[in-house]
């Protein structure tokens, strides 16, 4: 479990006046669970991912992943071994010339013995689909390809938490498409616990809840069908809707009886065949 009590933090610490990125923030995070965590650019979003993975100690408050608090140096490798970090561009996390070198990074940083590393990678890469490019190298994948070598590569470090900052944000609908379908698995079929920041609120349409962030706080959350059928709350904050919930919402201002809680295509086709 991920455990953020009265979270505080500023980049600028000498400057009084400095602007505080995340504002008294608490949210507690269970292990297996799928989460969504929206807001515009500069809302804190991937300020408060940098937090739990470690990477920035906050000035107030603690985060705490399965107990270990990230303000303690001595545990913060342990911390950083279950909660895996996975950055926007793929490019500037592989490291490495060969697929499989790529994800055998981290666990040789570990010191695991050869046998252990060959079989996690070897796993890792099944994992994600990418089995049969081991021996490619990484600048020659699509986009897709990259950021799954680059979640294989954080799978080699056997987390229980993956964040992921705007994974898909630099791919084609394809590409996207395969990264998504990979964190469903991990979440369904391995229990990972899935921290995913997105723009795209169809991806965020998958989740198990909804994180929304404005201006350094959490301003709502709740489970998906519920938090997006107030569409009209949600655009006032200047985010949007998938598009077959807010077609819903337009056919029920519009007289048709239509439930706006639908969440993709399927659906709409089964309220419009009702109709």
């Amino acid at each position: 479990m991920i455990e953020i009590k009265n979270l505080s933090f500023k980049y600028d610490t000498e400057d009084e006046n400095a602007k505080q990125i995340i504002k008294n923030v608490s949210l507690d995070i269970h292990e297996g669970e799928f989460i969504a965590l929206l807001g515009h650019n500069g809302s804190g979003k991937s300020t408060l991912a940098k937090l739990i993975n470690g990477l920035l100690v906050p000035q107030e408050g603690d985060v705490l992943v399965d107990g270990l608090n990230t303000r303690s140096d001595e545990t913060i490798w342990d911390i950083r071994a279950v909660a895996g970090m996975v950055f926007q561009n793929p490019d500037n996390q592989l490291v490495a010339t060969v697929v499989e070198d790529e994800v055998a990074f981290g666990p040789e940083n570990l010191g695991l013995d050869p046998k252990e590393i060959r079989k996690r990678v070897d796993r890792s890469l099944e994992i994600v689909g990418m089995d049969k490019f081991k021996r490619h190298a990484p600048h020659l994948l699509s986009g897709g390809q990259k950021q799954r070598v680059a979640i294989a590569g954080i799978l080699a470090m056997s987390p229980k938490y993956i964040i992921l900052d705007e994974p898909t944000a630099m791919l084609d609908p394809s590409g996207r498409k395969e990264v998504i379908d990979t964190l469903i698995k991990l979440n369904k079929q391995q229990n990972k616990t899935i921290i995913l920041i997105t723009h795209y609120m169809e991806e965020a349409a998958l989740s198990d809840r909804l994180v929304i962030m404005e201006d350094g706080e959490i301003i709502l959350q709740g489970k998906p069908r519920e938090v997006f059928s107030n569409v009209d709350a949600i655009k006032k904050m200047g985010l949007d809707v998938p598009q077959v919930t807010d077609l819903a919402n337009e056919l029920k201002k519009d007289g048709f009886d239509v439930s706006t809680k639908i969440l993709n295509i399927d659906e709409m086709v089964d309220e419009i065949c009702h109709l």
